[in-house]
């Protein structure tokens, strides 16, 4: 479940390998919070044959205070850090791809594979709420991608993306590109075991998105703005944007790119392949 909307409840993911078609279904444990008249918040979960505790779970909430700390995001980041020793044991380097819908990820990466194809191996982890219109369009390059569905859920988690390498296999050395469920809040609270989280900006979203969802650029070590061919269209402040996400991230480094012409696409290439060669070196040292 999301740590305040807990957009997931009871619902289900479905991982698709686009390869071999084959689609598994996980079913994920029920979690709702309460507050109580005094303004304490409490989280629990249980499973759908757990309806008669949780009855008595709910009769002692109302109307009685209850202290109860916990650690919401701590199965989680256990998970996270398997992945994370996952990724470090095979030499894969792991990018958290996150941004709102229609930012251009996928024309991002779909250019990025085509271009680099020869150079680097990648391969995709595609979330979204439903379809796999957006795996298809990775599966188009070549490259090896598994489709995830969160239904009602609007991030991945560690959990998602544990079970999509079982499918996924990506080679030794390669990169893995996890492109995540279009969103500027969620995605950033989970750690999926990535090495770099990536925040996606398109400047026809505006350039005040820094300041207004600073927990997502502030999680990220890198902004990539794109679309900025489309500059003598809109009314959007480079500059500004910049300011606003150095802000609340002094240390976020920062691309202008566009996928459709190319432009500043050499350096964000520049970056990934030196990232990916340094892990080989940290590995192998």
């Amino acid at each position: 479940m999301c740590v305040t909307c807990g957009c997931s409840d009871d619902g289900e993911s479905k991982v698709t390998n686009l390869t071999t078609g084959e689609v598994n279904h996980y079913h994920h444990d029920a979690s709702h919070t309460h507050t109580l008249p005094d303004g304490t918040v409490i989280t629990h979960s249980h499973s759908h044959d757990e309806h008669s505790e949780a009855s008595q779970i709910h009769a002692r909430m109302h109307g009685t205070t209850i202290s109860l700390e916990q650690e919401i995001l701590a199965k989680n980041n256990l998970l996270a850090a398997q992945n994370r020793g996952w990724f470090k044991g095979r030499n894969i380097l792991a990018l958290n791809l996150m941004s709102s819908p229609g930012a251009g990820k996928t024309t991002l990466l779909t250019r990025t594979i085509n271009d680099l194809k020869s150079q680097i191996s990648i391969s995709v982890i595609e979330g979204d709420q439903e379809t796999t219109n957006d795996a298809q369009k990775i599966k188009e390059t070549g490259c090896k991608v598994i489709q995830i569905n969160t239904g009602t859920g609007c991030h991945l988690d560690a959990s998602m993306i544990e079970k999509g390498l079982q499918q996924l296999n990506p080679p030794l050395n390669s990169v893995v590109m996890i492109e995540n469920v279009g969103n500027l809040v969620c995605p950033a609270l989970f750690d999926l075991g990535e090495q770099t989280k990536v925040v996606i900006l398109s400047i026809t979203e505006g350039e005040d998105k820094p300041i207004k969802y600073p927990h997502m650029f502030r999680a990220s070590q890198v902004m990539i703005l794109t679309k900025i061919d489309l500059l003598p269209y809109v009314q959007f402040d480079v500059q500004k944007c910049i300011e606003y996400a150095r802000q609340v991230n002094p240390e976020i480094q920062i691309f202008q790119v566009s996928a459709t012409t190319g432009a500043g696409l050499k350096n964000w290439y520049g970056w990934l392949s030196e990232k990916s060669a340094n892990l080989s070196k940290l590995i192998s040292a």
